[in-house]
């Protein structure tokens, strides 16, 4: 197969003519400067375009190097890139064979750090801040010196089974947060995030033949089914009530109290900033999510909740000891459940529980779907038209429910769902 399947030549690569570069079938397309010679851009059929620059050696070898993929720099960044590139060819040098010789004695960890700079641009600061942290926890502490060339299946597996096993496990230096903690989670997760990386090398940096985690056997996670009944939530909502007595955290209890009346994820709640909250609208207006950019629908009890919590300028959930917002929920979380006699409850357990007592109601997965934030492939579509009256009227029914179990008491029922409403949306 040829890589020329197609060649544009332009006077000048510009901005607005990489844009109109398209690859055909399975085959790269390149575009060709005519002012500078040899500097170019390759788009290949999956969309991603780099600039290259393609030159002859002194003995008549041709070579063709990547300088950097669009979108991380301008045009006119890479062409001053390839400019000093052609005047060090001019005195003789080979720059893609240093280039070449240089990563074939990449380390891992060098190996990780290209990676994330090659793609900050591309996700979201959350996903690169977590993928960084796990290389930091686990990647480089295992196999980070380790030569990328020389990194073979077992030593993937073996890795995997030091996360699964706690073999990582340690206290925080810095910051908030109590410990990193391995596990079966953590183990696929940082797998699954090496396979990314060591694609990268292979297909961009172009240092190894094959994947060595292709062949590795992976963890099977198994889903997180514990909710908490109705019977259990009363007896959560007796030992937030008993604790709150014995002076517990305040935010900590407030956050417990909200996320079961709200179903929002843990880092959702807790990291969100007082703006957020419109409550003339009813609604969170989230920054950002899972998911992205969000607007959430909120019941009345959830609202309530977040009038009542003991929040700051900035933050709903303020930190209770110097600047940020509040992290030590899984430390008041496990205390609760001691209290209550419940066993196997996380904060997302928290958010379960919510959906499965809107499930017992008889709302759709559709509907739950909305009140949760959920982005599933064939379900945005599905739910966005609905009238924000509809899933409004549903989280008023669930978080009331849920508070009036809480509580122990009969109280909070809303009224049953106008025709129109129940028709449109369940």
């Amino acid at each position: 197969m040829s890589d020329e399947a197609k060649t544009v030549n332009v006077a000048k690569i510009t901005k607005s003519s990489v844009a109109g570069l398209k690859a055909d079938g399975t085959k790269p397309a390149f575009l060709w400067d005519t002012e500078l010679k040899g500097f170019g851009v390759r788009m290949m059929p999956s969309g991603i375009a780099a600039y290259i620059l393609k030159y002859r050696t002194g003995d008549g070898q041709q070579r063709k190097m990547a300088l950097a993929r669009v979108g991380t720099v301008t045009a006119e960044e890479a062409r001053k890139v390839a400019q000093q590139h052609l005047g060090k060819i001019a005195g003789g040098a080979d720059p893609a064979a240093a280039k070449s010789d240089a990563r074939k004695g990449m380390t891992v960890s060098e190996l990780h750090d290209a990676y994330q700079a090659a793609r900050k641009r591309d996700v979201k600061p959350s996903t690169w801040a977590g993928d960084e942290g796990r290389a930091e926890a686990h990647i480089k502490p295992l196999i980070g010196k380790r030569l990328v060339k020389s990194v073979t299946t077992k030593d993937v597996a073996d890795m995997q089974t030091a996360i699964r096993t706690g073999q990582t496990s340690k206290r925080r230096r810095k910051g908030r947060g109590g410990h990193t903690l391995g596990g079966a989670g953590a183990a696929a997760r940082v797998t699954a995030q090496l396979s990314s990386m060591f694609e990268f090398a292979r297909k961009t940096l172009e240092i190894i033949d094959r994947n060595p985690v292709a062949n590795v056997e992976k963890i099977s996670i198994k889903g997180r089914e514990r909710f908490l009944t109705i019977e259990e939530i009363g007896k959560l909502g007796k030992a937030i009530r008993e604790a709150a007595a014995e002076l517990e955290s305040p935010v900590g209890l407030a956050a417990v109290r909200f996320l079961l009346l709200s179903g929002c994820r843990r880092m959702e709640a807790l990291a969100m900033p007082v703006e957020w909250i419109d409550f003339p609208a009813r609604c969170i207006r989230f920054g950002d999510t899972k998911t992205g950019r969000q607007t959430r629908p909120m019941g009345a009890s959830a609202l309530e909740a977040l009038k009542a919590a003991p929040s700051d300028k900035e933050w709903v959930f303020p930190a209770e000891r110097g600047e940020g917002h509040f992290v030590g929920l899984p430390r008041v979380l496990g205390r609760l459940m001691a209290r209550a006699e419940l066993v196997g409850v996380s904060a997302h357990t928290l958010r379960h529980s919510f959906a499965s007592v809107a499930a017992e109601m008889g709302f759709s997965e559709l509907v739950i779907a909305g009140l949760l934030g959920h982005r599933p492939a064939g379900v945005t579509q599905r739910y966005a038209h609905m009238p924000d009256a509809a899933l409004l009227v549903a989280a008023d029914r669930v978080s009331s429910r849920i508070e009036a179990a809480l509580d122990g008491e009969e109280r909070g029922k809303v009224p049953p769902l106008e025709p129109r409403l129940r028709d449109t949306a369940f």
